[in-house]
Order: C-alpha cells, then structure tokens, then sequence
C-alpha cells in the first residue's frame, strides 16, 4: 500500500511528502521530556471505515489510511472530509507479548480529535474527549499473548460545536483552514513495571543555583530513586532522590540556557526494589529564568536570565499541504525551525496549535524560544466587525459577555479550562516555553483576566499575554496588540506591563508553481516580486517597528513562517521550498532590533 501525493492539496506538496515512511510514519520517539529505551510504534496503515456517527460498531471496514495522518490529508492515503453526523472508525492488530505478573502494557495516543472510543478485542476500555492533548490506557487486562484487535471510532464537530479546534473548518477559506479529524498524532505502546515512575515535573531555580525535580511514582514501597545530571555526557551529581516530592539539587557554576547557547543538562532516574531496577528513564533541562523588571529608564521590559532581552519572533501555524497539522517527517519540524533561527529570529509563536512533543524538544535542543498559544473554540467563528472594526475603533468590552464572544455555553467554557490545564501541565517542563497565550483577538475569549491568575497560580515562571491584540482586560502580564496594513504606534500604557507586537506584517507575495490555490490566494499586502517584498518588509522594520523599541516595544511576532493553504503572507512557500524574502537583510534586521 502507498499513498500517491502526485494530486495532493491541488497538486501541492511539500519537499517532504517523498520521505513519509509508508511502514511505520514518523518513527521517532514520542516522548522526549520522559523517555525509555524500549517502545512501539503503531503509526502504520490500519483498516478505515465512515460511517453514520449513531451506528454502534462496524460490521467491515472499506480501505486503508495512513496513521497518524488526518483523514482530510492526502498523506493519510484517503482525503475525505468527515462531518458531524459522522464518525470514522479504525482498526489494525497489534501484538502482545506474554507479560510478566509484575508487567503492565500502556496504549498512547498523543492526539486524536475530537471524541474518542477504544476497543480491544470488541470490548471498550476506554475514551477520551479533546483533540490536542495526549492520553493512555492501560491495556493490560484486556490483551492476549499474541495478535489482538484494536479499534477506535472518532467523531469531530470541527466547527460546528464548541471545543477547541483552532483554525479548522468545514468549509476552509482565508485565515480557516481544512480539518484535522481523527488520529493525527502518534499511536504508539510500552511494556513497563508495575513499580515504576508515573510523571516527572522539574522547575528551575538560576537565581538559588539549582534545579528542583519531582519524580512521581506508582509505590512508595520499599524503593529507592538514584537521580543522575549529566553536562555534555558528564556525570555532575548523583543524589538519592525522595519520591513525590521536590529533590533541590544545587549546581554551582551552571551554564545558562538561551537561543543563543541551548546548553540542556540530561538527567538519568533509576527506580529500584530490593536491590533490583525497575524503571529507568531519561529526561532533561534548560537553566533559564523569564521575568519583567524596569530598565534604567523606568521601562517595563522582558528580561531573560536576569537581563533585558528583546524578542523576535515569528507565527508558526504548523501546517503542510500534504498532511495538514501533522509534520510529515520528523526533519520537517526542525528545518522550520533552523531556517527561522537562520533569518535571525529568536522565538516562535506557536498558533492556536499543540504540536507533538518532539516539536518542543528540538526548540529546547536547538535554542528557540516559544510562545505557546491555548486553541481556540466558542460557538462559531467571531465575524469581521467584532474581531476586525470593533478593536480597531478603539472600543473595549469586558469578556464577560459570553454570547458576545460565542461562549455562552457553560459546558464549552468548562472544557476549555481544563483543557488550559492540561496543555500547561503536558508542556511545563520545555525550557524553550517562555510565555502562554490563552486567548487570541477574542476568539473564544472569556474571563481572560481571571484565566491569567490561574496560568499564573499554575506556572508563576513564564509571561501570559492574557488577551493576544484584542479585547485587552488589564491581566497579566502584558499589553499586547496585532497590527495589519495600518501604521504600527504605540498602545496606552499603564506602566507596569511591557507592550508587545504580538502580531504584524503579512506582507505577500504569490509565487505560482508553490501556491496552494493561486485564484483564491490573499495577503494583507501584496508585492510582485521577492526584492519588492523583502524592501517593503525593511522599509516597515526600520520605520515603524524599530523607533518603538526606546519606547517601550519588547517582542515583535511577524506574521507568517510559511504559507498557509490560500495565504500567501509566508516568509516561507507552504511546500517549503523557496525563502521568499532575502535572508541575509532579514537576519540584518533582526540583529538591529534585538540589539537597539
């Protein structure tokens, strides 16, 4: 079986569709942030069936689709929308060895959207509500030694209920883009101990000089945890660890992390019973403190590692015309990465996205700061007066009118909070994460202050901008505002909190052999070729954005990484091929504006 990209996303694809494994698609392992040396990969292609979402249990199963790849994805083999009142069903055999009475067999998905049923051998052992979050099952007492059937049935309002869900829509066009439904993460199991180490939490401390880690276990019986740091493959410190419970650990002399010197220190947990190992798992960290503080002239600004440190970033979407929001390859996600580091940024906004953990892990390794978006939902998308003409007249409403911001249901706010929760706890460990963002131009917004002083209670170590570009409720802990084709000025300040640029640009250029639809492609500006856009871009740099910096500007977001599906606003092509403004001007730039 093999899937044929040749007519994928109208003919586009990325310069990565060639190298998607057709046996076992992004075999990578999943989860760097707590990592064991065996696992498997049940990424692959399973039997598929649509059908009505009232229908209990399918009696066959009709083709064959690509995990984790969306079912809307060329590379998932199928390309089919599913709507509401249907429900998507997959199946595969997976096998289990003969376990051990102390063994215990765990089953992950690291996101399906939206609602979800497993069933092992017939039998359902579980489901799971939300589509960016990761979530396992123990699947232990329902295997047999041997090959055992597995399948899932999925169902996703996409736009048309009230969870989050980004950007996706049934009917895509401008800024909202194809559905993602279904399995679009990894599916992946592990054989474990019974005894073993359940979650692990660490925290920072530069200014105390050292790190505070928390190993949570399954027992407190009779065990022993020997927690090893490595420093570029050098043992610094072995101490016996405390179980569920904050170990402080000093390390004298550390070296600090930053997008320019990544240094991530590695840990090693052991968990032994009576003389016997039971876990081992590996880990890692990054010495960074995030605060806000008043330079020398009185202005509130970003510090990182106890100095003032301005930010240049980027929106990142995350999208590929062949397989959506899932990166087709592992190396997709890193180019995107380096390619933005190469034109002089320092950060990445990641939009109204979660992305695979492995994502995280290569901005921690490679030096890149991220701003990491909650997705948004509501009750419908916002229209252009209230998310557009409203904000720009300068008018301000209090989020908490629910119906006005399409979050009048009580459930839907509910979820929203704890899926906030979860993404803050899934994430919390990436020393590349510097600030969270819950709520974007009033897209769901609602109580945004309040939520702030949760994200706060929950993570007091990173920035919240509470309320990106609209809708601005006075939370923590910055003034943040979007600007598009108008002149970029200077917000109301009350000065305590640093203003951000959290959005701006999209400056376009359309380059026919790369777009997605070249008659239905828009940008906030347009330019005809790349030296016009790259001249506009400095122009609008050196004119608007950098005389703010001695006023108080602290981070700058432009928009867009790459194209995006009929937004042709990318520094890159949305098949990532061309850099379409001049590198060396752009990194020039950057330098200038970091540096002033």
């Amino acid at each position: 079986m093999s899937v044929k990209l040749n007519d994928a996303a109208r003919g586009l694809v990325s310069k990565y569709a060639s190298s998607i494994s057709q046996s076992t698609p992004l075999n990578d392992y999943p989860r760097p942030q707590m990592q064991r040396s065996e696992w498997i990969n049940l990424n692959g292609w399973y039997d598929y069936v649509i059908l009505d979402r009232q229908m209990a249990f399918p009696d066959q199963f009709t083709g064959k689709i690509l995990v984790p790849f969306a079912v809307e994805t060329a590379a998932s083999g199928v390309r089919k929308s599913i709507t509401p009142d249907e429900k998507i069903w997959y199946r595969r055999s997976i096998e289990a060895p003969e376990l051990a009475e102390n063994e215990r067999m765990i089953l992950h998905f690291e996101a399906v959207d939206y609602e979800s049923e497993i069933f092992l051998n017939q039998l359902r052992i579980g489901k799971n509500t939300g589509g960016y979050l990761p979530f396992e099952i123990d699947v232990t007492e329902f295997v047999t030694p041997g090959m055992n059937e597995l399948i899932i049935g999925v169902t996703d309002p996409t736009d048309q209920g009230s969870q989050e869900r980004g950007k996706q829509v049934l009917d895509p066009k401008g800024i909202w883009y194809t559905a993602t439904s279904g399995i679009w993460q990894t599916v992946w199991c592990e054989i474990v101990n019974d005894i073993r180490i359940a979650d692990l939490r660490i925290i920072p401390d530069p200014d105390r000089c050292l790190v505070r880690i928390k190993p949570t276990v399954t027992t407190l019986e009779e065990i022993k945890l020997t927690l090893s740091i490595f420093s570029k493959g050098k043992l610094i410190r072995r101490i016996a660890a405390k179980p569920d419970c904050f170990n402080e650990i000093e390390l004298q002399d550390f070296l600090w992390w930053s997008p320019e010197n990544p240094h991530l220190y590695d840990i090693k947990i052991e968990l032994s019973q009576n003389g016997m190992i039971k876990d081992t798992i590996r880990s890692y960290f990054g010495m960074r403190k995030f605060h806000i503080a008043k330079d020398e002239e009185g202005i509130p600004r970003l510090f990182m590692n106890n100095r003032p440190y301005f930010q240049a970033g980027v929106l990142d979407q995350g999208y590929f015309p062949e397989s959506g929001l899932t990166p087709p390859t592992d190396q997709a996600m890193i180019d995107d990465i380096q390619t933005m580091k190469s034109m002089g940024f320092n950060m990445l906004r990641k939009h109204i996205k979660v992305e695979p953990s492995r994502w995280y892990y290569h901005c921690d390794r490679l030096g890149m700061l991220v701003w990491q978006d909650m997705p948004c939902g509501g009750k419908g998308n916002p229209t252009p007066f209230f998310a557009v003409v409203i904000p720009n007249m300068g008018i301000r409403i209090k989020d908490d009118h629910y119906r006005w911001f399409r979050r009048d249901d009580p459930q839907g706010r509910a979820e929203y909070q704890s899926g906030l929760h979860g993404m803050i706890d899934h994430l919390f460990n990436h020393p590349s994460i510097c600030c969270w963002v819950p709520f974007n131009e009033g897209w769901g917004q609602f109580d945004a202050k309040q939520t702030a002083e949760f994200i706060k209670q929950m993570d007091p170590s990173r920035f919240v901008d509470h309320a990106s570009g609209w809708y601005d409720q006075g939370g923590k802990d910055l003034i943040s505002i979007h600007k598009y084709v108008m002149k970029v000025r200077k917000p109301r300040t009350d000065k305590q909190r640093p203003f951000v640029l959290s959005e701006f640009g999209g400056y376009s250029l359309i380059l026919p052999d790369h777009v997605w639809n070249r008659e239905q492609s828009f940008g906030y500006r347009m330019y005809s070729s790349s030296a016009d856009l790259t001249n506009a871009y400095a122009d609008l740099m050196k004119n608007q954005i950098l005389p703010l910096v001695r006023k108080g500007l602290c981070a700058t977001v432009y928009t867009q990484l790459s194209d995006v599906e009929t937004e042709v606003n990318g520094l890159l092509t949305y098949d990532r091929t061309v850099v379409k403004m001049e590198i060396e001007t752009v990194r020039s730039l950057n330098e200038t504006l970091m540096n002033s």
